[in-house]
């Protein structure tokens, strides 16, 4: 489940300064571009979700999640964007931090994910996989 779409980072950055921020030539934003600062984007938050909850959210259970999971992926977003035409502006950085230091907030369990209902946790603590003892997997790593 997606937290933004393209046209949210358009409408956050307006559509001259997207196509600007995007393409490479022309006069539109380019499509693959925003794709890949979306999805890189999303992945980060779910990155830091998901040592607590399972991830992606599901907004369609937790509608109430949905503007704040999408403010802060635009934050993340927009500054993915800028850096395609640096220097970023120090407003933009700057929202970045701030959606990176709540989502460690919410990582380390310092913050709740502000819900009305708490959303399904990751099983984190349970190995996914056993790889077995300590000196072999130290012998698979070695014969790597």
């Amino acid at each position: 489940m997606a937290y933004i779409v393209n046209q949210d980072i358009i409408d956050r950055v307006g559509s001259n300064a997207a196509a600007q921020l995007s393409a490479d030539s022309g006069g539109t934003p380019a499509a693959t571009v925003l794709d890949e600062v979306r999805l890189s984007s999303e992945g980060e938050v779910n990155g830091y979700l998901a040592t607590r909850y399972a991830v992606p959210v599901d907004l369609s259970a937790h509608a109430d999640l949905a503007a704040t999971l999408k403010a802060f992926t635009l934050d993340i977003a927009v500054y993915r964007l800028h850096l395609r035409r640096p220097p970023v502006a120090e407003d933009v950085r700057r929202a970045r931090d701030d959606a990176v230091k709540w989502l460690e907030g919410v990582a380390k369990g310092v913050i709740d994910l502000p819900a009305a209902t708490t959303p399904a946790s990751t099983t984190s603590d349970q190995p996914g996989a056993s790889w077995g003892s300590k000196e072999q997997n130290a012998a698979t790593l070695r014969d790597l």
